[in-house]
């Protein structure tokens, strides 16, 4: 729904219902340009609605048109300010939005605003990646204890460190592992650029030489492999998305700086900062 008023608050049009389609807004733009001159100022209100109102501020307004983005909030307020809090329709609504327009409240929706919107739905797409990785540890985590007793007792951080996943990956057999021996355990996670300590490589082999894997260790095994092709398939996805993040962060209306010492892109728009 849309009305027209012009800056002496007299209403010229509306309130006109219109279809949410490319036809239907067009429609409307035209009405509104054969009723003011070309060299009009023109204002777009229009209330935030989620991710509703996006193609309507996101339309090619004509040149010269300002659209303004307005909180619903801003609205619900206005329309106590008016004696209407308790009372929302699309009309009494329109009327709040009108005073807020020509008070000059409302955000200016530009392109530096728009990429708010990516950084939301990167943000929103690296905390789902971010869930399902946190819930594919644990089941990879209870797998391998199934496989792999005693492991996390020398790995308490199994999956947080390149020897703990590269364990995981070749030797969720612990027979495996202790038939390879210190050494040449040494020189495998060499080969693999895995740089590994010899006294952590006596622990580990000493664990496997003490584990007491469970009946449905093989099963285990199977299920395990298949939860760390996952769980790259996840990390890979969220550091994508952590690149996106970084990229449009200072374009953003925040030019927030990911290069300071200790600030890192978090989920979302926000930021994590490290103590010290």
């Amino acid at each position: 729904m849309f009305s027209v008023t012009d800056g002496a608050r007299q209403r010229l049009l509306g309130p006109v219902e219109f279809a949410m389609t490319y036809a239907g807004l067009s429609s409307t733009v035209h009405q509104v340009m054969a009723m003011v001159k070309p060299s009009t100022q023109v204002k777009v209100g229009v209330e935030a609605a989620g991710h509703y109102h996006r193609p309507v501020v996101d339309y090619r307004w004509p040149a010269g048109w300002e659209v303004l983005e307005f909180s619903p909030a801003h609205v619900a307020e206005q329309r106590r300010v008016a004696g209407r809090r308790r009372v929302k329709t699309d009309a009494i609504d329109l009327e709040a939005i009108t005073e807020l327009a020509l008070a000059g409240r409302g955000q200016a929706v530009t392109a530096r605003e728009a990429c708010i919107g990516e950084l939301t739905a990167w943000a929103h797409h690296r905390s789902r990646r971010v869930a399902t990785r946190t819930a594919t540890k644990n089941q990879l985590l209870g797998q391998l204890d199934r496989a792999f007793p005693g492991l996390t007792l020398t790995l308490p951080d199994v999956l947080g460190t390149k020897i703990g996943r590269l364990v995981a990956a070749e030797f969720a057999d612990p027979a495996r592992l202790r038939a390879l021996g210190t050494n040449r355990l040494i020189r495998f996670a060499a080969a693999r650029e895995v740089q590994l300590r010899r006294p952590l490589a006596q622990r580990l082999v000493a664990a496997a030489a003490d584990a007491l894997p469970t009946h449905d260790a093989a099963v285990a095994r199977e299920v395990l492999a298949t939860d760390l092709t996952l769980l790259a398939y996840l990390d890979a996805h969220v550091e994508a998305a952590e690149t996106e993040l970084a990229a449009l962060l200072p374009l953003s209306p925040f030019a927030t700086l990911t290069s300071v010492p200790g600030w890192a892109v978090g989920s979302g728009i926000e930021l994590r900062c490290s103590a010290g």
